[in-house]
């Protein structure tokens, strides 16, 4: 099964996420190496950096963290499948043989694997499980003191997005570097749009939409000597409590480029809809294919959101944004960025990879002692994805302060997995009857 056929690949997160063998993940991460290595050599002193979630993406991320700082190495893995982390760990050998200092004790496999690599001698710790495990794992590389990135969505609940803003808190008073897996952020066309656009150059906003339409995603089938848990596991995104629904798992990027817009300020409530009418078998969990969302702001400004996971649909991913003296018009599949009105201009700048900027700029800010923290606005764009969700959900209009004081919890407490664990989870969610939000 594919996704967004019609999203480059170079860079992709799924093209990580789809890479199940050896062989495929090391040619995915050798089309990254054209970029050069970054980082301050003035500080020769050795970042030792742990893995959590050996996956496509946390692989990504390990590539991306190797190559951001010359004096960058690998000491310790995790991963709850032993499979995934060996994976992984000869995909990344094969390109860093040189940065990989991982001795036979420091690969971890479990549920509590993420403790060992955090209590390992490390300093930067990358976090790429599913999202439900994300706020408990931050919170305890917090508190060990280590340099976070931290990828999105950074939970599923309003209770996981709450101990992410604590999360954050601590991070400034320890003054460590937390980086986000928004990496839209980090791209240069969009700062250069976004930052015209916060400077009032479209005037005052009143109307903005982002749509975000592919095509389905992987699917791995059930084998016997797998538990409910197991193949719950090796399926996360299929299930609300481990992934959050790819509104938020996935779309969530699109909103968090809403936010932005709108100064990361949070609406006061939205209405919506959404449901399966393609996903309706038994393979595809209890997530929906599709979503439209309202968000209202204070001003009275609106903020639509459309995406849906439908095979043979039409594909998008776009952003608009009107304003009182002129609108913006981004197709970042097309990599085009255009104001059009009073102040009409056409991004012709500088291209770059942003997955690999976001972490040249993590460990700089690491090396410089000058921290970044990417904490509150990233919990607040996943808030706003589980907002959407919530809505969908129970067919209500709900506002962002009953949201986030939701008390809800979609799973169960990272300390309490088991492979033999049974986990319903909430089941799926029909509108006007659904009333837990």
């Amino acid at each position: 099964m594919k996704e967004d056929t019609n999203m480059p690949d170079k860079t992709s997160r799924r093209t990580f996420l789809k890479a199940t063998g050896t062989a495929v993940l090391a040619n995915a991460i050798a089309l990254n190496l054209s970029m050069p290595t970054h980082g301050l050599a003035a500080n020769k002193t050795a970042l030792k950096v742990g893995l959590i979630g050996c996956g496509g993406r946390g692989t990504g991320a390990a590539t991306q963290a190797l190559k951001a700082d010359p004096d960058v190495v690998l000491t310790a893995m995790a991963d709850v499948f032993p499979d995934r982390l060996e994976e992984s760990y000869q995909a990344l050998f094969k390109i860093f043989p040189k940065k990989l200092k991982i001795n036979k004790g420091n690969k971890f496999v479990g549920f509590d694997a993420y403790k060992k690599v955090i209590e390992s001698d490390v300093d930067v710790v990358l976090l790429a499980t599913p999202p439900s495990f994300r706020p408990d794992h931050l919170m305890a590389a917090v508190n060990a003191g280590k340099h976070v990135f931290c990828e999105k969505p950074v939970a599923v609940d309003a209770p996981g997005v709450r101990k992410v803003l604590e999360a954050a808190k601590k991070v400034k008073e320890k003054n460590l570097s937390l980086l986000s897996g928004f990496c839209f952020r980090y791209d240069l066309a969009n700062r250069a749009t976004f930052g015209k656009v916060l400077n009032g150059d479209i005037g005052e906003i009143r109307m903005l939409s982002t749509t975000r339409n592919g095509g389905p995603i992987w699917n791995l089938p059930r084998q016997p000597e797998w538990t409910d848990m197991e193949y719950q596991m090796r399926n996360w995104y299929y299930y609300n409590w481990l992934s959050g629904d790819f509104i938020v798992e996935q779309a969530v990027h699109s909103l968090d480029l809403m936010s932005w817009a709108m100064g990361d300020k949070a609406p006061v409530k939205a209405s919506g809809s959404g449901g399966r009418q393609v996903r309706t078998d038994a393979i595809y969990g209890n997530i929906y294919d599709h979503f439209a969302i309202e968000y209202e702001y204070e001003n009275g400004v609106k903020g639509y959101h459309f995406t849906r996971q439908q095979e043979g649909c039409s594909t998008a991913n776009t952003v608009d944004i009107a304003g009182t003296q002129g609108s913006v018009m981004i197709d970042l599949w097309k990599g085009v960025h255009e104001i059009r009105g009073a102040n009409k201009w056409l991004y012709r700048g500088e291209k770059n990879d942003m997955y690999q900027t976001e972490h040249d700029e993590f460990f700089a800010s690491i090396r410089n002692g000058k921290p970044m923290n990417d904490g509150e606005w990233m919990a607040t764009s996943t808030m706003l994805a589980v907002l959407g969700r919530m809505v969908a959900y129970t067919g209500q209009t709900i506002t962002w302060q009953e949201a986030l004081n939701s008390n809800q919890v979609l799973g169960p407490e990272t300390d309490q997995f088991t492979w033999q664990l049974k986990w319903p989870g909430p089941g799926i969610a029909t509108p006007g009857i659904t009333k837990q939000f």
